[in-house]
């Protein structure tokens, strides 16, 4: 079995800059070998929904901005720089990277966390309606959404890591 300090190692980062969230699901002792994508995700999911509500918002603000200031400045996650890229959000014209300026900064203001959502299999057309669409929500359900969201990601980056069964 893995150790504690080498699962945390290769999954802390699986949530956002979270590593809590992995060293609580090694702690829960529900782990079994051989690991896979679904039986980390369980786990890792497990501990999030348990967080408490600061402790999940923690982790939604944690995620960056799409297209924002640290994808200018090259300082995203090897995981979301890959994700964003993969989306075409390193490509965006100047209109639209002036649009979803606006709209990470109306949305932040609204809620009080970035717009997240798994970006994989989208375009940044299908992004952006996504975003114009979910930025009238309130943030009830924008925090569902967002958490909902957190956790398809992190299947997505699981399942890149780990065979799936």
């Amino acid at each position: 079995m893995v150790d504690r300090a080498d699962f945390v190692s290769r999954f802390g980062g699986v949530f956002e800059h979270s590593p809590f969230i992995a060293e609580r699901a090694f702690e829960a002792g529900v782990l079994a070998e051989p690991l896979t994508a679904t039986g980390v995700h369980a786990a890792l999911v497990a501990q999030f929904r348990a967080a408490s509500q600061p402790e999940r918002l923690g982790v939604l603000q944690a995620h960056p901005d799409l297209a924002g200031k640290l994808a200018i400045a090259g300082k995203l996650t090897d995981d979301s720089r890959n994700e964003q890229a993969g989306a075409g959000l390193d490509r965006l014209t100047p209109e639209e990277h002036a649009r979803f300026t606006e709209l990470n900064t109306a949305y932040v203001a609204r809620n009080g966390f970035p717009f997240i959502i798994a970006v994989k299999g989208l375009n940044r057309h299908d992004i952006l309606a996504a975003f114009e669409q979910r930025i009238s929500n309130d943030r009830e359900t924008e925090f569902a959404t967002a958490t909902a969201q957190v956790e398809k990601i992190a299947l997505l980056r699981l399942t890149s890591m780990l065979p799936e069964a």
